[in-house]
């Protein structure tokens, strides 16, 4: 006799939305960024659209659903250590993973770093950002640096582990994780607290993505 599944609400809808316009904006920002040119009008969009997504999901991971919130990223050693064993506490193994959580960190920050940085970048030819009028120019040229040599580096090597990393848990664990991203929901064995997810949660994040865009627009228009 199987033993009974439960069908639960992890990803809220605003967390779904954030990660895939995400994915698409940093598509968008390496390869206009490799196109350079006219496209850098582009690409200074795409980097005012992960700003703002920035800002939404640091708020978001106080307000938003339980699974999203940043008190459920198990980021102790202790659990990455069980993880690895393969000792994990059940609720570590529901929203992210200890490995997951750590990849999520490191993800945001090295995209708020390359985000701070493109802001002071200046290639003295005909792209700057709209604050390095703020800083002086040694900042400006190891900004400029940074920008565009390791800080892209590491974003790409990020990117493809964890692609590398869904791509080990669909072949070799038979789980795949895509899935939940896109409709919000995991069937688990046991029956766990869902993420909250209604018409109040989402107008919420509707309005904070609303405060961190106008954040973003009054930053930029002051180098202006």
């Amino acid at each position: 006799m199987k033993a009974p599944m439960f069908t639960v609400r992890i990803w809220d809808l605003p967390t779904r939305l954030f990660h895939w316009i995400l994915a698409g904006s940093v598509l968008g920002l390496v390869t206009t960024g490799n196109v350079g040119g006219e496209a850098m009008v582009w690409h200074f969009r795409f980097g005012y659209t992960v700003l703002t997504l920035l800002l939404f999901r640091l708020v978001w991971g106080f307000w938003g659903g339980h699974w999203s919130r940043w008190a459920q990223l198990p980021l102790s050693p202790s659990s990455v250590w069980a993880y690895l064993k393969g000792r994990a506490a059940p609720s570590h193994l529901v929203g992210h993973n200890p490995l997951g959580s750590w990849s999520v960190v490191a993800l945001l920050f090295v995209l708020g770093f390359q985000v701070a940085t493109g802001l002071v970048s200046d290639d003295e030819i005909a792209t700057m950002g709209p604050l390095s009028s703020w800083v002086s120019g040694a900042v400006v040229s190891w900004a400029t640096s940074w920008h565009k040599g390791w800080g892209k580096l590491i974003l790409i090597m990020l990117v493809t582990i964890h692609l590398l990393a869904l791509a080990w848990y669909r072949w070799q664990k038979q789980t795949s994780l895509v899935p939940a991203m896109w409709h919000g929901n995991k069937v688990l064995p046991e029956s766990t607290r869902a993420s909250r997810d209604n018409l109040v949660s989402r107008a919420l994040a509707l309005l904070l993505l609303t405060l961190a865009a106008l954040a973003v627009a009054t930053l930029v228009s002051l180098g202006n």
